[in-house]
């Protein structure tokens, strides 16, 4: 009997994952936000800071949760010295907490590295060099490039003294306020 609760909660995973690539594919690309008072996605769940995230209690985390005990539970069941249900299903539930808890780890690693802040790389800008590519005139507003993390960015730039800077003069940073910058001539 114990086998097919599960055959039941691996199958049930199985399909559940499947058919979320299917209908993920094919009907994801409408957004649909759900208000849970910190503006979280549903799908996802959200962290304490009110970012979207993996929480413990996301479908995604659950249903690995459920996909590998079902899973665990198969092996341990036709396994001699676990077949027990007294051994197997204490054993399968170690082995899908273990898995949730992985798949928590990797998608909140994920989730991190693709929503950190980047305002305290652009606080790191200041004092670094910048090439003027359209000209800052008089007390008026031109643009810079710069390169940050191997990466060429360019930034609407004011002279810091209201003096203008021809294209292709090197300035240096000197403070941003919002998303303009403000150089001097080196």
């Amino acid at each position: 009997m114990e086998e097919y609760v599960y055959l039941g909660c691996f199958l049930f995973g199985l399909l559940f994952t499947i058919g979320s690539v299917v209908f993920g594919h094919h009907f994801g690309g409408h957004d649909a936000h759900f208000d849970l008072g910190t503006g979280g996605h549903a799908e996802a769940g959200y962290e304490h800071s009110g970012m979207p995230g993996v929480s413990p209690f996301s479908p995604t985390t659950i249903c690995a949760f459920i996909t590998a005990f079902g899973g665990f539970g198969l092996i341990f069941s036709h396994i001699p010295a676990t077949s027990n249900v007294w051994v197997s299903t204490p054993l399968s539930l170690f082995g899908g907490f273990l898995i949730a808890a992985a798949v928590l780890s990797l998608f909140s690693f994920v989730f991190h590295k693709t929503q950190s802040s980047s305002e305290g790389r652009i606080g790191a800008l200041v004092g670094r060099t910048a090439t003027v590519i359209t000209p800052i005139p008089a007390a008026g507003v031109g643009e810079i490039a710069y390169v940050q993390g191997g990466s060429r960015y360019t930034a609407p730039a004011r002279e810091q003294n209201g003096v203008a800077v021809a294209n292709g003069k090197t300035v240096t940073i000197t403070r941003i306020a919002e998303s303009q910058f403000f150089v001097s001539a080196v």
